[in-house]
C-alpha cells in the first residue's frame, strides 16, 4: 500500500477572506470517506495598490491572518474526523494559480464561493471558482450550498449530452453517487432549435436511447448505484439547476481549450456555477485525452 505522502490529496482552498464552514466540512468528510489526507493551501495574491511604505507589514498581516485561517480550517477538519491526515501550506502567488498547480497532483479541488459577480470572479485577484474549475486537471468541486442530506432518497445529478466531458463527468458522477449510497439522475437536456427537421416524439425517442447508451458501461461499473434517466427540453442551466434543487451535488464535464477561463470553462457550468443550489463538481477530461 502507498504511503500516506504518496496518495493523492483531497485539496481544500481556504480563503482569508471569503466563507469556509461549507467547503472545509465537505472537504474533510470527502477525504475521510476515500481515505485520503487533506491538504488545506491558502495563497496570498500579489498587492494590486501602492501603499506608500507599508507594503511589508501589510503582507505580513496577510500571512498571519492566511495561517490563522489555515489553523481554524484544519482544527474544524479534525474535530470533525480525528483520524484524518491533516496538512496545510501558505505561498505567495495568484490564489487560482496556485490552487491549479495544486491539481496536478491532486483527487479533487474542493472551493468555497462568495457568490461574486460574473464580472468579479473574472477580475478579482481572489477569485478561483471559475479560473480554478476552468483549468484545473483534475474535478473542482465549488461548494455554495451544502449537501442536502436529508433528502430521501439522496440522490446525484449529472448532465450528460454524448461528449467526452459529459462521459468523463457521468463517470465522477457514478462514483460519487456509489461512495454516498445515492441515487443517479441522468440528465439529457435539449434545445428544439438545435434539432432540424426532427419532430419533438422523434427527438425525445433518439435522445433517450443514446442517454441509456451513454451511461451503460458506467452502470455496469457501479451495479449498487441506482441509476434513472431523463430527457427534458429546455436549457441545460435551468433545468440542471431545477433538477438538483435538493441533491447532494451537480456534476458536468468541462468544455473548451485554452484561451479566456470562461470560455474553456464551458457556458453550463458558468451557470450552474451561479446558480445551481448545490455543490458543483466540474470534471475535466482524462489525462492524456485529444481533447484534454
Amino acid at each position: 500500500m502507498a504511503s500516506a505522502s504518496r496518495r493523492r490529496p483531497i485539496v481544500l482552498g481556504v480563503d482569508a477572506r471569503g466563507p469556509g464552514q461549507l467547503a472545509t466540512p465537505w472537504a474533510a468528510d470527502e477525504a475521510d470517506r476515500r481515505r485520503l489526507p487533506l491538504l488545506l493551501v491558502h495563497a496570498v495574491p500579489q498587492l494590486t495598490t501602492d501603499l506608500r511604505g507599508f507594503e511589508k507589514r501589510y503582507r505580513e498581516e496577510l500571512h498571519h491572518n492566511g495561517g490563522q485561517m489555515l489553523d481554524e480550517a484544519a482544527a474544524l477538519a479534525g474535530e470533525r474526523h480525528p483520524g484524518l491526515e491533516v496538512s496545510s501550506t501558505l505561498v505567495d502567488g495568484n490564489p487560482g494559480q496556485v490552487l491549479c498547480r495544486e491539481s496536478r497532483q491532486a483527487e479533487l479541488v474542493v472551493l468555497g464561493s462568495r457568490r461574486l459577480s460574473r464580472a468579479k470572479e473574472f477580475l478579482s485577484a481572489y477569485s478561483v471558482a471559475v479560473p480554478v474549475s476552468a483549468q484545473a486537471t483534475c474535478p473542482v468541486i465549488v461548494v455554495r450550498e451544502p449537501e442536502h442530506i436529508t433528502q430521501e432518497p439522496p440522490y446525484i445529478v449529472v448532465g450528460v449530452d454524448g461528449s467526452p466531458p459529459s462521459a468523463a463527468a457521468t463517470d465522477v458522477a457514478f462514483d460519487l453517487a456509489a461512495r454516498r449510497g445515492a441515487t443517479l439522475q441522468a440528465i439529457w437536456v435539449w434545445q428544439s432549435q438545435l434539432i432540424a427537421r426532427v419532430d419533438e416524439h422523434t427527438a425525445v425517442q433518439t435522445l433517450r436511447r443514446l442517454l441509456t447508451e451513454t451511461t451503460a458501461g458506467h452502470a455496469s461499473r457501479y451495479p449498487d448505484v441506482e441509476l434513472t434517466h431523463e430527457v427534458i427540453r429546455g436549457h441545460p442551466v435551468e433545468e440542471l439547476t431545477k433538477a438538483s434543487k435538493h441533491a447532494l451535488a451537480v456534476v458536468v464535464g468541462r468544455r473548451g481549450h485554452g484561451g479566456f477561463t470562461g470560455m474553456r470553462l464551458g457556458s453550463v457550468p458558468h451557470g450552474l456555477l451561479q446558480h445551481a443550489p448545490c455543490p458543483i463538481v466540474t470534471v475535466p477530461l482524462p489525462a492524456g485525452h485529444p481533447g484534454a
